[in-house]
């Protein structure tokens, strides 16, 4: 698979090039169009991930995905010696060699046993990440610290060290989808971050008066 993004930073679309035969992975909301030919499963069975599978003919072909948010997007590499943690909504295609694990070690000793609001991906191939806002790479020196909301928090490596706590204990909090919930990095290692956070758009529409119905 080879990935070409366009209409970055504002409203990121990705084409994922494929090869004869070769599938994908795409957030089952995301597809855009397809050249002609391209086999989809609205359905695909991966733990944890609201997917699709795209297949190309024998000719080859393309997919192209958005997310449902505007912002800017990231690609990946990964070489199947490093694992990330990824949010949810921040994931938008993989490569069928890439494997997610909601069972994973990183992710247990954040979310212990419960479903949470972080993928685990590791293995072969490359990583599309959807950013609402814009992408911020921060690169941690040994022994550096940062704390960042969860609901900016797009991606680490699991080399990164990482504990999830609560902004405030007497506030409400919640493992599934990040509420009133921080993550402490500590380096070396990268940490991605975004400048929007989905949680804070619900929140902002709530708080004027807006509604799914309205």
């Amino acid at each position: 698979m080879q990935v070409r993004t366009r209409h970055t930073p504002t409203f990121g679309v990705a084409r994922l090039v494929l090869a004869p035969g070769e599938p994908v992975l795409v957030e089952r909301s995301s597809v855009v169009a397809t050249s002609y030919g391209v086999r989809h499963e609205p359905r695909a069975k991966v733990p944890g991930l609201h997917a699709s599978t795209c297949t190309a003919g024998p000719e080859g072909g393309w997919v192209d995905v958005a997310p449902a948010l505007p912002g800017d997007l990231h690609v990946m590499e990964l070489d199947g010696t490093t694992g990330w943690c990824v949010a949810k909504d921040g994931w938008l295609a993989s490569s069928a060699t890439v494997t997610a694990d909601q069972a994973a070690p990183p992710l247990r000793a954040l979310h212990g046993g419960d479903s949470g609001f972080l993928h685990y991906l590791f293995g072969t191939g490359q990583v599309v990440l959807a950013c609402y806002g814009v992408l911020d790479l921060v690169t941690l020196e040994p022994g550096e610290l940062v704390t960042v909301d969860s609901g900016h928090a797009v991606a680490f490596a699991d080399t990164v060290q990482c504990r999830l706590r609560a902004v405030s204990p007497g506030a409400s909090q919640s493992v599934r989808n990040g509420e009133g919930l921080v993550l402490d990095f500590a380096g070396p290692g990268l940490v991605l971050t975004r400048t929007r956070s989905t949680r804070g758009l619900v929140s902002w529409l709530r708080d004027n008066g807006f509604s799914p119905r309205s």
